[in-house]
């Protein structure tokens, strides 16, 4: 038991900051917009990524460093231009917004934007499959145990943040309070971009 909840608190301090994918997954709350499509695409994402880790991937990517800098630059890209869009969106939106989700973004939009935010992401890479893999190690023979502990942090992690930002929810039916969100997400995800080349 005591493997399984170290596994949950590591998995959970890991993505606990705030960052690109967490951003997204609470404008979605906010939103209520694919709300359960997200945070299991990100949850089953991290469960895929420590099962990898923990089964001894660590060491591959360890092996080839090029994964790591494809990854880092691809998602230097990527956050670029989400944090441009965020904060153009931002500044041209003028009408109230109702957290009622986009009409425009379907289903397929929405998990393509996910996917991207969660594995063109190097540091889930470097955190979730080199850090979390190497850990595990030191539990053998209860890897498994340490594994489903961090899986489950990630499930309870992004479920929280998905259907907890309903709370915030009255707060943007004030379009005010969606420039500045915006505003925050552009600035954050630039600022991850520039962090990941730099």
């Amino acid at each position: 038991m005591s493997t399984y909840l170290s596994g949950l608190a590591l998995g959970l301090s890991l993505i606990i900051a705030i960052g690109a994918q967490n951003a997204f997954v609470l404008k979605q709350g906010i939103q209520r917009h694919h709300v359960f499509l997200v945070c299991f695409i990100c949850a089953l994402s991290d469960a895929i990524l420590i099962s990898a880790g923990v089964a001894g991937f660590g060491a591959l990517v360890k092996q080839f460093p090029n994964l790591e800098i494809i990854a880092r630059y691809g998602g230097a890209l990527f956050l670029t231009w989400y944090g441009v869009r965020s904060l153009y969106s931002a500044y041209k939106t003028n009408h109230v917004l109702t957290p009622q989700g986009d009409a425009q973004a379907s289903a397929w939009r929405t998990i393509l934007l996910c996917l991207a935010f969660t594995w063109l992401n190097p540091h889930v890479y470097l955190d979730t499959v080199v850090l979390l893999g190497s850990i595990s190690t030191q539990y053998e023979p209860y890897k498994l145990q340490f594994a489903m502990g961090a899986i489950t942090g990630s499930f309870l992690f992004f479920f929280s943040l998905g259907y907890g930002a309903r709370v915030l929810a009255p707060l943007f039916r004030h379009a005010r309070a969606w420039k500045i969100l915006e505003s925050i997400i552009g600035m954050i995800m630039l600022a991850l971009a520039l962090k990941l080349i730099t």
